[in-house]
């Protein structure tokens, strides 16, 4: 997704998802990990992302993991 929208960078890290600004990460981590993933491993509420995402004018895809 970043790659396709770049300013999704800096949404996702004000979120909280600080590692994401790590191009290491992005590129190892970043290929495999969904938000829905991130957010149970962080510990952040994914209401608050999409949300968020919606202000921005991005709609999440609810996927059944």
């Amino acid at each position: 997704m970043v790659k396709q929208y770049p300013e999704i960078k800096e949404i996702m890290k004000d979120l909280g998802f600080k590692d994401i600004t790590n191009p290491v990460m992005l590129n190892t981590v970043g290929k495999v990990m969904t938000i829905k993933k991130g957010a149970q491993m962080k510990g952040i509420d994914i209401d608050k992302i999409k949300e968020t995402f919606k202000l921005h004018n991005f709609i999440l895809e609810d996927t059944h993991e």
